[in-house]
C-alpha cells in the first residue's frame, strides 16, 4: 500500500519537477560553481522560505537571485540597506492627491516576487522589522487598508561577515524567522578561470524563462505529498531537541555547556519542508536520512547560539552542529 503511494507521488513528481534541471542549467550559464547556493535558493522557492546569505562581497549573491527572477519570469527588487533607510522606503507609504483630496498608497519595493535585502545588518531595528513583519505576515498595512504581497514572495537578506563596523545585527529571534541561512565561499582556481573566460569578456549573458511563478506554486502542492516516515520525524525532532539538551544525548553531553540555547520549534518544521524539497529535485517521493543530513547545517546554524564557553575553546556553531549530526542516532 504504501509503495503504491510513493509510486503514484512519484508520478506526480516526474510530471512537476520536469522544469528543474531546464532551471538549474539556465541559471549555471552565469552562475559558475555555487552548486550548493543556487540549489538551497531552489529549495527555499520551493519550501516558501526566506534566506540569510552570509559571504564576502563578489561572490555572486546578488547575480544568483536576480537570474533566478529571470528565469521564473517573476519581479525582482533590490534594496541597499544603509542606516539611514526608514520603514516606508520599503513597504511604501500614504500621498495626498490633491485633485482628489484623497490619500492613496504608494507601493514600497517589497511589492516583487525576489527581494534581495543587501546588508540587512546595516540599517536599524525599525526597517528590520518592517521587513520582518511583512516576511512573517506576507501582507503590509499603509493608512487603513491591509495590502496583500505577490505570490510567491520569497526575501534574500545578505550580511558581510568581516565589516562589521556600523551594523545593527539581527536579534536571535529575527534570525529564527529565515528558513535557511547560507554560508558562501570562494570560487575554486578552475571555477574563477570560468569566470574569467565568461564573465570577463563583458558580454551580457542571457537566460530563458523556464518556468512559470503558477507552475512553482503547483510544484509546492506536490513537495507537501513527499512521503515522511515516521522514524525520519523522530530523526528531525532527536536532531532540533538535542540542539535543547545536549546533556540527555548519549556522546553529546560532553558538549552540554557548549550550547547556549538551541533551535526553536521552526527548527523542525524547516527540516521537514527542505528535506521534502531536497528529495523533491532528486525525483524522489519519500524522505531519507541523508536528506535531513544535506539540509540540516543550513537549517540549524543561525538557529544555535554558542555559549561563553564555546567562545572560550574556539568552539563555532559549525562544529556544535557537527557534533549533533555525529551522535544523534542514524535511524
Amino acid at each position: 500500500m504504501i509503495s503504491t503511494e510513493i509510486e503514484q507521488i512519484e508520478q506526480e513528481i516526474a510530471t512537476q519537477s520536469s522544469f528543474v534541471e531546464g532551471l538549474v542549467n539556465e541559471v549555471g550559464k552565469r552562475i559558475v560553481g555555487q552548486k550548493a547556493m543556487v540549489e538551497r535558493i531552489l529549495i527555499a522557492i520551493l519550501a516558501d522560505g526566506h534566506v540569510l546569505l552570509e559571504g564576502l562581497p563578489g561572490l555572486a549573491k546578488t547575480l544568483a537571485v536576480k537570474t533566478f527572477s529571470e528565469c521564473i519570469d517573476a519581479d525582482f527588487a533590490r534594496i541597499q540597506f544603509t542606516p539611514d533607510l526608514l520603514p516606508a522606503d520599503l513597504i511604501g507609504t500614504m500621498i495626498y492627491r490633491k485633485e482628489t483630496g484623497e490619500f492613496v498608497p504608494k507601493l514600497g519595493p517589497l511589492f516583487s516576487n525576489l527581494i534581495l535585502a543587501d546588508e540587512i545588518n546595516r540599517a536599524p531595528a525599525k526597517v528590520q522589522s518592517a521587513l520582518l513583519e511583512a516576511m512573517e505576515e506576507r501582507q503590509i498595512t499603509l493608512g487603513d487598508n491591509t495590502h496583500k504581497l505577490p505570490q510567491p514572495f520569497l526575501v534574500f537578506a545578505t550580511q558581510n561577515p568581516i565589516e562589521q563596523e556600523g551594523t545593527y545585527p539581527l536579534p536571535e529571534a529575527q534570525r529564527d524567522r529565515f528558513l535557511l541561512k547560507l554560508k558562501i565561499d570562494y570560487p575554486s582556481y578552475d571555477e574563477e578561470r570560468l569566470i574569467l573566460d565568461r564573465i570577463g569578456a563583458g558580454k551580457d549573458i542571457p537566460v530563458d524563462k523556464v518556468v512559470t511563478p503558477d507552475k512553482l506554486l503547483a510544484a509546492r502542492e506536490i513537495v507537501r505529498k513527499v512521503r515522511v516516515d515516521e522514524k525520519i520525524q523522530r530523526y528531525i525532532l532527536d536532531l532540533v531537541f538535542a540542539t535543547r539538551h545536549p546533556d540527555k544525548t548519549p556522546g553529546l553531553d560532553n558538549w552540554a555547556p557548549l550550547f547556549e540555547y538551541g533551535a526553536s520549534p521552526r527548527a523542525s518544521l524547516a527540516l521537514l519542508a527542505c528535506a521534502r524539497c531536497h528529495a523533491f529535485l532528486r525525483h524522489r517521493g519519500y524522505v531519507t536520512p541523508d536528506d535531513i543530513k544535506a539540509v540540516g547545517p543550513d537549517v540549524l546554524r543561525h538557529r544555535i547560539i554558542p555559549s561563553y564557553e564555546a567562545e572560550a575553546e574556539e568552539k563555532t556553531v559549525e562544529d556544535l552542529v557537527k557534533a549533533v549530526f555525529d551522535h544523534v542516532e542514524v535511524p
